[in-house]
C-alpha cells in the first residue's frame, strides 16, 4: 500500500485534500466517490502541488475557445479510428498555449504507462473540469466515448456563446455604472471641499445630501488606509463565509434570487443539466450514475440539492417527473414532457427537447438582458445624480436666499 495526495471537490463545490493510505490511485478515487466527494487530483504523496504552483496554475488556463477546438478535433481523431496516444500527439503540436502543451505530453505519457484517460485528465483541473472529466469516464464505461467527446464540443461551444452574449449584453451597464462611481469619486474629492469651504465661511445649515458628500471625502482623503483594510477583511470574510455548508447554500439560494440574472442562471443550469442526462442516457449510462455526474458540476448547492432529490425520487421509485415537479424549480411543460417521456420509454429524446427550451428561454433573457435592466439601472443612476446634485445646489439655494435678506 501507497499514500496518495488528493483534490476533491463536493455537491457544494468546496474543495477538499487530504492524504489516504490505498492500494492504488483508483482506490482512491472509489473511495472518495463513496464519500460523495468528485476526484479532481489523485497523486502520490509528495507530488502535491505547492503553493506557487497553485498560483501559477492560475495563468495557465487557456480560453473555452481552445478546449471546445482540442475536445472537437479530440472526438473526430478517436471516430477515425486513431489511437487516444496519437491523436493526443497530434493535437499537442497545433497547441499555442506552452502549458496545455506540456500537459498533453504528460498526458500522453501517462496514458502509454496503461493509465485511463479520464485519471489522467484529472491530474489537470486547471484545463479540465469535474463535469468534463466525469463524462469521459462515463464514456469510456460505456464505451461511447467518441460520442460524449462530440457532446462535450457542443456543449463547450454554447456556454461559450452564452457568456459572450452576457458579456456584451451586459457591458453597457458596467460602463454606465463605472461612469457614475467615477464621478462621484471626482465630486466628493475634487469638488466638495471648494464649496464646503464657501458654505463653513457662510455660516449655513448644511442639509443632508451634502454632508453626505463631506463625510465621504473626510474619509477617502484622510482614512483611506483604513478603508482598505476593511473591504479587505470584508470580502476575505464573505469569501471564507461562502465556502461553509450554511453560507454556501445561503449565497447560492441568493444567487438565484436576483433579478434577471437570478432566473438566467437557473435556465442556463437546467440546460445543462438536462442536456448532460439526456446525452449519458443515449449512451447506455445508468440513470444514477448520471445524476452524481450531473449534480457535482451544475456549481450551485441549491440546484444540485434538487438533483440529488430527483436521485432520490428514482431510487424511491417516485419517478423521475413526480420529483421533479416537488423541487418547484422545473416549469409545468417541462414536466409534462419527462412525463410524457417517463411513459413512452423515450426520456433521452424528451429530455433533448426540454434542454432545447431552457436554451431557447435563455436567448432570449440574454437579447432582452439591457431592456431588462433598464428600470435598475435607471434607478441607481437617478440616485447617484440626485444625491450629487442635492449635496451641491440645496447650499447654493440656501446662500441665494441668505444674500437676499
Amino acid at each position: 500500500m501507497a499514500s496518495y495526495w488528493y483534490k476533491a471537490v463536493d455537491k457544494a463545490g468546496k474543495v477538499s485534500t487530504g492524504t489516504m493510505v490505498m492500494d492504488s490511485e483508483d482506490g482512491v478515487v472509489e473511495k472518495l466517490r463513496g464519500a460523495d466527494l468528485i476526484p479532481v487530483t489523485v497523486k502520490p504523496s509528495g507530488q502535491e502541488a505547492s503553493g506557487v504552483n497553485k498560483i501559477l496554475s492560475i495563468f495557465n488556463k487557456i480560453r473555452a475557445s481552445d478546449l471546445n477546438m482540442f475536445t472537437r478535433q479530440f472526438g473526430v481523431l478517436q471516430k477515425a479510428g486513431v489511437s487516444i496516444v496519437s491523436s493526443i500527439y497530434a493535437l499537442k503540436e497545433q497547441a499555442s498555449n506552452k502549458a496545455f502543451k506540456d500537459a498533453l505530453e504528460k498526458l500522453a505519457t501517462d496514458i502509454k504507462k496503461g493509465e485511463s484517460l479520464s485519471t489522467v485528465l484529472s491530474r489537470h483541473p486547471q484545463f479540465f473540469g469535474p463535469l468534463y472529466i466525469n463524462m469521459v469516464k462515463a464514456g469510456e464505461e460505456s464505451g461511447s466515448l467518441v460520442d460524449v467527446l462530440e457532446r462535450l464540443a457542443d456543449l463547450g461551444d454554447y456556454e461559450e456563446k452564452v457568456n459572450m452574449r452576457i458579456k456584451a449584453a451586459t457591458r453597457y451597464p458596467l460602463i454606465v455604472i463605472t461612469v457614475i462611481v467615477l464621478a462621484f469619486l471626482v465630486l466628493t474629492v475634487m469638488v466638495v471641499p471648494r464649496f464646503a469651504k464657501v458654505y463653513s465661511a457662510a455660516n449655513i445649515t448644511l442639509p443632508i445630501p451634502t454632508l453626505i458628500l463631506i463625510w465621504t471625502n473626510y474619509a477617502i482623503t484622510r482614512f483611506w488606509w483604513a478603508l482598505l483594510i476593511v473591504f479587505g477583511a470584508a470580502a476575505f470574510g464573505f469569501y471564507k463565509y461562502i465556502n461553509t455548508k450554511t453560507g454556501r447554500w445561503q449565497w447560492d439560494g441568493l444567487r438565484l434570487k436576483i433579478p434577471v440574472f437570478g432566473p438566467l442562471m437557473v435556465k442556463i443550469t437546467m440546460a445543462r443539466f438536462t442536456r448532460v442526462t439526456g446525452t449519458l442516457m443515449r449512451t447506455g449510462v445508468p440513470i444514477m450514475r448520471i445524476m452524481e455526474l450531473t449534480s457535482g458540476g451544475v456549481g450551485n448547492v441549491v440546484i444540485a440539492h434538487a438533483i440529488d432529490f430527483i436521485k432520490s425520487g428514482i431510487k424511491e421509485g417516485r419517478g423521475m417527473s413526480g420529483s421533479m415537479k416537488a423541487t418547484g424549480l422545473f416549469p409545468p411543460v417541462v414536466i409534462q414532457m419527462v412525463s410524457v417521456g417517463e411513459d413512452t420509454g423515450k426520456m433521452d429524446e424528451l429530455l433533448i427537447h426540454v434542454a432545447n427550451y431552457y436554451e431557447s428561454q435563455a436567448a432570449y433573457t440574454i437579447e432582452n438582458m439591457t431592456s431588462l435592466i433598464e428600470p435598475m439601472l435607471l434607478l441607481v443612476l437617478g440616485g447617484g445624480v440626485l444625491t450629487m446634485a442635492l449635496g451641491i445646489f440645496l447650499p447654493m439655494w440656501n446662500l441665494m436666499q441668505l444674500f437676499r435678506r
